[in-house]
């Protein structure tokens, strides 16, 4: 289950995973929190499309549904509302209504939901600072942790469904500078302009995540980039997303990158693989996962969690 704000984010953050794991035979679920409503046209060939401006909602949802399909995932809503990216020295007031000001437990139950439905036992979500300072990136880091913990306890939201205690959850990592510098440089090596100057200017002002987990997914970076023009409203097909040819990434990055962040199972710090340590077994897995956090936490054969939360 990869937990995303916004359509587009599961095109932009570990589309060439999910794409890899589905065509390997897993199931794989996105669930979208919100519908992106308040999000800005950034393809300036679109920016006055009346259509477009008319109807962002379902324009959204469309092209969700196209990204869906190239990457052959299943999706759902959580139905909540896009908080806006407020800009502005002072910032102005979240909207009411919107996601990042919904209570935690009503947000949470909606995402237990999910989870006890569709059975996961791996969770990819953001960090703590949402992978940029975006609202609703933030609250989907909240949202996660918190459903994550919850999903597995009998005695939390009893009434949204049996429950289910995934196994691992994982941050995304894909925009860490160490990858971007490596474009750079390539780019840079080839006599080519880069476009990462000032990405790596601000980037550089910024602690480094910890890498754990790097999932070898180049043969699946064309349905990624696939997957993202979907969302045509929402990149510039001239754009940063595309500056590096596919074939140069594969041979200088071929990866995409996550850190564990809470394990029910025994793991390395050098992963390749985000079910490493789960139960070849399916029937072991399941076992594994059904039963309750607290049951799991008593079993000598489960990890500790690999952080604690603040």
């Amino acid at each position: 289950m990869a937990v995303h704000a916004h359509p587009d984010d599961e095109s932009s953050k570990g589309a060439a995973t999910t794409a890899k794991y589905v065509r390997e035979g897993a199931e794989v679920l996105v669930v979208t929190c919100t519908g992106g409503e308040r999000g800005d046209v950034l393809n300036p060939k679109l920016k006055d499309d009346p259509h477009i401006l008319r109807d962002i909602s379902q324009v959204r949802r469309d092209e969700m549904e196209a990204a869906r399909q190239v990457l052959g995932v299943q999706q759902s809503w959580l139905g909540f509302v896009d908080s806006g990216l407020p800009e502005g020295d002072p910032l102005p007031p979240l909207p009411r209504g919107c996601f990042y000001l919904e209570p935690l437990d009503v947000a949470t139950e909606a995402l237990v939901r999910e989870i006890r439905r569709f059975r996961p036992h791996v969770v990819t979500t953001y960090d703590e600072n949402g992978g940029y300072p975006h609202p609703d990136h933030v609250m989907t880091h909240r949202v996660s942790v918190a459903a994550f913990e919850a999903a597995g306890d009998p005695d939390r939201f009893p009434h949204a469904g049996e429950p289910w205690q995934p196994l691992k959850l994982y941050y995304n990592g894909g925009f860490t500078r160490a990858r971007f510098e490596a474009f750079h440089e390539a780019l840079l090596a080839r006599g080519k302009e880069s476009p990462f100057v000032d990405w790596l200017e601000r980037a550089g002002k910024r602690p480094q995540r910890n890498v754990t987990t790097r999932v070898h997914a180049a043969d699946y970076f064309d349905l990624r980039d696939d997957a993202l023009r979907a969302h045509a409203t929402q990149v510039d097909p001239d754009g940063f997303f595309f500056a590096v040819p596919n074939s140069l990434q594969a041979e200088i990055w071929p990866t995409e990158e996550y850190e564990l962040a809470m394990s029910h199972v025994a793991t390395d710090d050098d992963e390749d693989d985000l079910f490493a340590g789960i139960p070849s077994s399916l029937a072991e897995a399941d076992a594994l996962a059904g039963r309750s956090d607290l049951e799991l936490l008593r079993d000598d054969r489960v990890a500790p969690t690999v952080k604690e939360w603040s």
